[in-house]
């Protein structure tokens, strides 16, 4: 039996929908999110480039911009309200990891256990950094979501790549400039002028990551709207973050 054609729909009229794939790609997004933060975000490498010399940086960098893919994936394909649900998902689990890092690191170590040094500085998190990574991550993806719905309306359906692009420097931009002055501007050894250059330089990787992406996501996007047989248009939704219902 053939796959179901996609059909443009209004979101609206898919609010009681079941889908056969969302739950996999919120799992993903979820995933992602969780393993740039642990495993990505602690570690500083560097590249060799031609010319230049060695160039750090951060680890977190060739993965977190993922999530930022399947954003998209999940705005073109289901919709805002759908999204929204796993932004929210993705914000609570970021949190509880964040409260359970803490906890663990606190806990007394046994004193045959000689790990501890080791274990505070791969889990242990600095609260202000914390903080600006959640705060960040939040409005990051709310503001991708919705350029990349409105958008979708406005170009009736075409350009994909202009809109997953589009969203990618507008959210990206909002989650570097709330991160990077919050988690770093006054700290010893961040300046103004690093913190700037850092926030610009690691904002035009990430987009110049998607952009790099772009014929996975046209490939993912096609799969999963004939998979579902939707094409989901928001032409009639509610954009409030913090609505829950879809």
């Amino acid at each position: 039996m053939t796959e179901p054609a996609e059909r443009p729909v209004d979101a609206a009229a898919m609010q009681g929908a079941a889908f056969r794939y969302y739950d996999f790609v919120m799992a993903a997004f979820v995933a992602l999110l969780l393993l740039s933060n642990v495993i990505g975000a602690g570690k500083v490498a560097v590249i060799h480039l031609p010319g230049i010399g060695d160039w750090p940086f951060g680890a977190g960098i060739l993965f977190f911009p993922i999530s930022y893919v399947i954003g998209d994936v999940l705005t073109e394909v289901y919709g805002y309200a759908r999204a929204r649900r796993v932004i929210w998902a993705g914000f609570a689990a970021v949190v509880f990891m964040a409260f359970m890092s803490w906890v663990v690191v606190a806990l007394p170590p046994a004193p045959s256990w000689t790990n501890q040094a080791a274990y505070e500085t791969i889990f242990g998190q600095v609260p202000r950094i914390v903080l600006a990574s959640v705060c960040a991550f939040w409005a990051g993806e709310f503001v991708n979501s919705y350029v990349m719905a409105r958008m979708k309306v406005w170009s009736e359906g075409r350009h994909l790549w202009m809109r997953t692009i589009g969203s990618t420097v507008v959210g990206e931009g909002v989650d570097s400039l709330i991160f990077y002055p919050l988690a770093f501007l006054g700290a010893t050894g961040w300046t103004p002028a690093l913190v700037v250059t850092v926030l610009f330089t690691q904002w035009a990787l990430k987009v110049c990551w998607e952009v790099l992406l772009t014929p996975v996501t046209y490939a993912v996007v096609g799969w999963l709207k004939r998979a579902e047989g939707v094409d989901v248009f928001d032409r009639a939704t509610d954009f409030s973050p913090f609505r829950t219902r879809l």
